[in-house]
């Protein structure tokens, strides 16, 4: 059996579809924003609708051409259930750097996000209209005749769109100015923009040239007086956030073993510079500051690691997540993954333990051969929704946990519980990493810094996971955890003042200190090099 049905009509059934069946987490927002409680509070929400209903109708109106229809509507009901699911599901807002996370995710990610759920979404919202619109016939009349009416129907749309801005433009604009983030859930426009933003910043790359930095960078005075090998490890965690540390004063017990480590040094007011991993970990590894950065910059120009090599340190990246994001890409690099120890990995992904496994093995490589080494480890971390996978099972301490990866099956404790847990392992991992460090000072100087690339929204306000717009980010996202320990024979030979640094911690810090900080810490000499957004600046040791 096909339905007949003309174009125009098509168009207001598909048009109804997107705005009350793609659309109840804009109107959901839309109403809490507003908090209508009087006929003219409800009118002003129904105004609202009926003006998107114009504007959208116009759009596919003009549209409805034989062999054009169809397919354009095909790929709307394809792509929106999967919007409308993560956006329900887990608060997300959908722009450039989402779509951006959405292409860099790895096999192994994907997976952790599929559900039963996401199925549902799928066939309701998708699949079942996508079955009626291919059984329905359109019937277009003449050319010309189409024409008329489509010229009437998008004439008379401008009519009363231009009578409602007239008299509804005021609240409107107060509206959307206050509320951003409406424009990030509003389907398809969302998901549309974001990937022609997306494909805009993307096509700018294409060629790359690399553009080298800090060409003059050397090793400083501090190096001639050294006569031991050294190794500096700086960590990249992964959506931990600084309120859930127990460093930073989080009731929970997420910390046992790195507090009992007395000279560990903790930034409790660290900031990232993005709230995803395909923006903040290139971006602090950048000469650039959050504010003057982009993805462009980052992929066009050299970044830290080139600079230490440069410099004449041997640079080194482990990774167990999905890469580096072109930060280590002109660096010796290994993706843990590709090798698994079966006591350590499951299908496909490694527990953060892995990133320890040969590290004794590299220090006696570094020691015999008398090097100065960095090392960046990137971790898995607490990297959601699947936060059970994150950690082993006895480090399950928070319980009952949320054992699956379909957050609404579990309460907003199990939730909470888990992501502790993930925390509570990477304390694990952070501890004995120094641990290890400690064990090989008789052979080199040893220091390690942790920080998080981004934080995680557990539910507050109805956000979860990462990835919100930054302007309207909670400082869930972005605000994170941060620590630091140095051997003895590091602070010496690196002419620091351990007590300088505990207080210097007690200030506000972030991704933009991590460049300049690294290069300071490490004595590279450069132009490039800013000492008021080095860490360690007032804490050098005067000769």
């Amino acid at each position: 059996m096909r339905w007949r049905i003309r174009s125009e009509q098509l168009t207001v059934v598909v048009t109804l579809f997107i705005l009350l069946c793609c659309n109840f987490v804009f109107w959901q927002r839309m109403i809490s924003y507003t908090q209508p409680d009087s006929f003219a509070g409800w009118l002003f929400i129904g105004v609202g609708f009926v003006f998107l209903f114009l504007v959208l109708n116009t759009i596919l109106t003009l549209l409805a051409l034989p062999y054009v229809f169809k397919p354009v509507i095909s790929v709307i009901l394809i792509v929106s259930p999967f919007i409308v699911y993560f956006m329900s599901q887990f608060g997300v807002m959908i722009n450039a750097g989402m779509i951006q996370n959405a292409v860099e995710t790895n096999p192994a990610e994907t997976r952790d996000l599929l559900t039963l759920k996401m199925l549902v979404y799928a066939v309701i919202l998708g699949l079942l209209p996508l079955i009626a619109l291919w059984r329905t016939q359109i019937e277009f009349r003449s050319a010309r005749r189409e024409a008329v009416i489509k010229g009437a129907i998008v004439g008379a749309s401008l009519v009363f769109l231009g009578l409602i801005a007239a008299g509804f433009y005021k609240d409107f604009a107060s509206l959307f100015r206050n509320h951003r983030e409406l424009r990030f859930v509003l389907v398809p426009s969302n998901y549309i923009q974001a990937s022609l933003s997306y494909v805009r910043q993307s096509r700018s790359l294409t060629p790359i040239v690399v553009q080298p930095i800090a060409e003059d960078a050397k090793l400083g005075a501090a190096w001639a007086t050294r006569n031991r090998p050294s190794l500096t490890v700086l960590v990249v965690g992964e959506t931990a956030r600084a309120a859930n540390f127990s460093l930073n004063g989080y009731e929970r017990d997420t910390n046992p073993e790195l507090k009992k480590i007395p000279s560990l040094i903790n930034f409790p007011d660290f900031h990232s510079c993005g709230t995803d991993t395909a923006v903040s970990v290139p971006c602090m590894f950048s000469m650039f500051e959050r504010a003057e950065y982009s993805d462009d910059k980052a992929k066009r120009n050299q970044g830290l690691l080139d600079v230490m090599q440069r410099a004449g340190l041997s640079v080194t990246w482990w990774d167990n997540q999905s890469g580096c994001k072109g930060a280590c890409d002109r660096v010796p690099n290994q993706v843990l993954s590709q090798t698994p120890d079966a006591a350590l990995c499951r299908d496909g992904e490694c527990w953060d333990e892995m990133l320890l496994k040969n590290l004794p093995a590299q220090i006696d490589s570094i020691s015999k051969e008398k090097k100065n080494a960095v090392l960046v480890l990137h971790m898995m971390g607490s990297h959601g929704p699947a936060y059970y996978k994150r950690y082993p099972p006895q480090f399950e301490k928070f319980k009952p946990a949320c054992n699956t990866n379909q957050m609404d099956k579990c309460s907003q404790g199990e939730i909470m519980n888990s992501y502790d847990n993930t925390l509570l392992y990477t304390d694990y991992v952070l501890a004995n990493l120094i641990k290890i460090l400690e064990a090989n000072e008789t052979k080199l100087d040893t220091a390690m810094m942790y920080v998080s690339d981004h934080g995680e929204s557990i539910g507050e306000r109805g956000l979860y996971l990462h990835g919100s717009p930054y302007v309207i980010a909670p400082s869930y996202q972005t605000h994170i955890p941060a620590v630091m320990w140095f051997s003895p024979q590091y602070l010496q030979s690196m002419k620091l003042n351990s007590a300088c640094l505990q207080q210097r911690a007690t200030q506000s810090a972030s991704h933009d200190n991590v460049f300049h900080s690294m290069l300071g810490l490490l004595d590279i000499e450069t132009k490039t090099y800013k000492s008021e957004l080095d860490l360690f600046a007032g804490c050098k040791v005067k000769q």
